[in-house]
C-alpha cells in the first residue's frame, strides 16, 4: 500500500446555494412566481408539450381502441403500454439526467416521441391501425416519455432560486396535469370534428413544440472538477443511496400505496365513457378536461393548502377527495356530477402528486437528483402499469362498478402507511452539501481511476463516551456506505482501550473524491456530535500497491478542491 498523509486544515464556511440569500426566511413564494424567469417559462412550455403530446395520443388510442376491440382489458393494456417502458429504462434514464447533457438528451428524446407520432398518423390516415400496431406504437411513445420524464423533473428546479423550488416542482406537476385534462379534451373535440389521424399529426407538432422550445436554451455547463460516471456505476451508486436514505424511503412507499390503487380510475373511465354512458368523444374529452381545470385551480390553491394543513394532512384529505371520486365514477350514471367529480380528481391528485414530487426531489441531494426522481417514476408510473393492468383484468370478470369500488377502499387502507412514513420529515435542508471534509496531501499524482483505496481514521474516545460514540458510529457507516463505501469498519486497540480505528474502502480514488463533495448537512451534524465526544486524530489513504501508476485521464483531475474534515 501507498501511504498519504493528510494535513488538517478549518473547515470551509457553509454558503448559501443561492446567491443573495437571506439569514431571515423570505416570505412563501406564489404558485406561479417561477413563471416570471423567461428560461424557466420557455422550458415549462417544452414540459407542458410533451406531456401534452403525450395525452393527446392517450386519449385518441383510448378511443380508438374500444372501437377496435371490445375487451376492457385492451383498453386497460393502452395504460400499461404507455406506463411499462419505465421499467425498462427508467434506471438508466435517472442516470443519464445525472451524468449527460440533459439538453441534447431532450432533444433526441422529443424527436423520437414526434417520429412515432407521426406513424400513428399515417396509420391511422391509412386505415391500418390495429390493436396490437396501435399496443407497440403507444409502448414506443411511453420509451421515450419514461426517458425524458426525470429530466423534465430534475430539470426545472435548478433553473430557479432555492425558495422557490417547491413552487417550480408544483409547476412540472401542473404541466402533466393541465396535459392530463387538456390533452384528452384536444383529442376527443379532434375525433369528433376530424378523426384519429389529424390528432396523432396535431401531436407530432406538439413534440416538434418540445424540440423548438430545448433547442432555444443555451444551457451554461460548468466544467466538472471530476470525469462523470460511468452509466452502470451511476444506477449503483443511485440504487445504493436510495438503500440508505429512509427519507426517498418514504416518499417511495407512499407513492406505491396511492397509485397501485388510484390507477383504477384512469384505467377504467374510458370505459364507462364509451360502455357505460355512451359519451361521444366530444363529452368524453369534456370529461376528461373537467380534470384538468381541476388540478389548475387545485395548484393555484395549494401553497395555501399546504402551509395551513401540512404536507401529511393535505395528502391524507386529497386521498380520501379521490376515493371519494372513484365511487362517485363507480356508482352514478349521471352526467353532471361526473362532470363535478373529475373537476374534484383534478384538485385531489394535484395535491397528491405535486407534494410526493416535492418530497422526493427534496429527499436527495443535487448529485443523486435525478436517479432519485427517477426510482420515485419507476414506482409511480411502474404502479400504474401494473395497476392499470390488475384493475383492467377484474372489470373484465366483476365489472367496474365493483372494481372501482375495491380499488377506493384499498387507497383508503392504504392510507396507513403514512402514519410511519410521514412527508413531513423530509426537509431539503438535510440533503444541501456542507463543508466537512479536509485536503489531502499526496506524495505525488494520482491516477483518477486508481484504487481500490483504503481510507482510514483514528479516534480517542473517552469511557464515559463509549456507548455514544458507538451510536453514532452506526450513522457514519450509513453514510459512508451510501456515499461510495463498498466495505466499512470500526476497531479498537485492544492494547489502548478508547482507541478506536475507523476504515473504509473505495473503488477508486475518483470515487473517494466523489464522496468529498457528497457530505450533506444531516451527515454534517454526525461527524460534529462524534467530535463532540472524542479525538479525531489523523487520516491516512492507502492506494493498492499494485494500481497504475499512471494516470490515463492526466493530472488535472489528480486533485481535489476539497476543504470538508472527514
Amino acid at each position: 500500500m501507498i501511504p498519504m498523509a493528510e494535513r488538517t486544515a478549518p473547515p470551509a464556511p457553509e454558503t448559501p446555494s443561492t446567491p443573495g440569500a437571506e439569514a431571515s426566511a423570505p416570505a412563501a413564494p406564489s404558485a406561479w412566481s417561477p413563471l416570471r424567469q423567461p428560461v424557466f417559462r420557455a422550458l415549462w412550455l417544452g414540459a407542458l408539450a410533451s406531456n401534452l403530446g403525450l395525452w393527446i395520443q392517450n386519449a385518441a388510442g383510448s378511443w380508438d381502441m374500444t372501437s377496435l376491440s371490445s375487451a376492457p382489458l385492451h383498453v386497460a393494456l393502452l395504460q400499461t403500454a404507455s406506463s411499462f417502458p419505465v421499467f425498462l429504462v427508467g434506471l438508466p434514464a435517472a442516470a443519464f439526467g445525472d451524468i449527460f447533457d440533459r439538453r441534447r438528451l431532450l432533444i433526441g428524446f422529443a424527436t423520437w416521441m414526434a417520429f412515432i407520432s407521426a406513424i400513428l398518423a399515417a396509420l391511422s390516415f391509412t386505415n391500418s391501425l390495429t390493436p396490437e400496431s396501435l399496443l407497440a406504437l403507444t409502448f414506443a411513445l411511453g420509451l421515450g416519455a419514461a426517458l425524458s420524464a426525470p429530466l423534465w423533473q430534475a430539470l426545472l428546479p435548478t433553473l430557479v432560486d432555492r425558495a422557490e423550488v417547491a413552487p417550480a416542482i408544483t409547476l412540472g406537476g401542473v404541466a402533466i396535469n393541465i396535459a392530463r385534462g387538456l390533452g384528452p379534451a384536444i383529442g376527443g373535440i379532434g375525433i369528433a370534428l376530424a378523426g384519429s389521424a389529424p390528432v396523432y399529426a396535431f401531436n407530432a407538432l406538439a413534440f416538434g413544440a418540445v424540440i423548438f422550445q430545448v433547442v432555444r436554451w443555451k444551457q451554461e455547463r460548468p466544467r466538472p472538477s471530476l470525469p462523470p460516471e460511468r452509466v452502470v456505476g451511476a444506477i449503483i451508486a443511485g440504487l445504493r443511496f436510495a438503500r440508505r436514505a429512509p427519507a426517498l424511503q418514504s416518499v417511495l412507499l407512499r407513492a406505491a400505496a396511492f397509485i397501485l390503487a388510484g390507477s383504477a380510475l384512469w384505467a377504467l373511465l374510458p370505459v364507462v365513457a364509451r360502455r357505460e354512458l355512451q359519451l361521444s368523444p366530444l363529452r368524453f374529452g369534456l370529461l376528461l378536461g373537467c380534470i384538468g381545470v381541476g388540478a389548475l385551480a387545485g395548484a393555484a390553491f395549494l401553497p395555501r393548502f399546504r402551509a395551513r394543513l401540512g404536507v401529511d394532512r393535505l395528502v391524507l384529505t386529497a386521498s380520501i377527495l379521490y376515493a371519494g371520486t372513484m365511487l362517485v365514477l363507480a356508482h352514478v350514471r349521471s352526467e353532471p356530477p361526473l362532470y363535478l367529480a373529475m373537476f374534484a380528481t383534478g384538485v385531489a391528485w394535484i395535491a397528491v402528486l405535486s407534494s410526493l414530487n416535492v418530497a422526493a426531489a427534496s429527499a436527495a441531494p443535487g448529485w443523486v437528483q435525478s436517479r432519485a426522481l427517477g426510482l420515485y417514476l419507476l414506482v409511480f408510473q411502474g404502479g400504474q402499469a401494473a395497476g392499470s393492468l390488475a384493475w383492467g383484468t377484474l372489470a373484465g370478470r366483476a365489472g367496474t362498478d365493483v372494481t372501482l369500488t375495491l380499488a377506493a377502499a384499498i387507497l383508503l387502507v392504504g392510507l396507513l402507511v403514512g402514519v410511519r412514513h410521514r412527508l413531513a420529515a423530509v426537509n431539503k435542508e438535510h440533503v444541501q452539501p456542507v463543508a466537512a471534509w479536509t485536503e489531502p496531501v499526496l506524495a505525488h499524482p494520482v491516477a483518477i481511476e486508481a484504487g481500490p483505496v483504503l481510507v482510514q481514521r483514528r479516534y480517542l474516545v473517552r469511557d464515559e463516551n463509549r456507548a455514544a460514540f458507538l451510536r453514532l458510529a452506526r450513522d457514519l457507516e450509513s453514510h459512508r456506505r451510501r456515499d461510495g463505501a463498498i466495505t466499512w469498519g470500526l476497531f479498537e486497540d485492544l492494547a489502548l482501550p478508547g482507541t478506536f480505528l475507523e476504515t473504509f474502502l473505495v473503488a477508486t480514488w475518483a470515487e473517494h473524491l466523489r464522496q468529498h463533495q457528497r457530505v450533506t448537512a444531516a451527515d454534517g451534524k454526525i461527524i460534529d456530535a462524534i467530535a463532540e465526544i472524542s479525538r479525531p486524530e489523523e487520516v491516512s489513504h492507502l492506494l493498492d500497491a499494485y494500481a497504475p501508476a499512471d494516470a490515463e485521464m492526466g493530472e488535472e483531475h489528480a486533485h481535489a478542491d476539497e476543504s470538508h474534515p472527514h
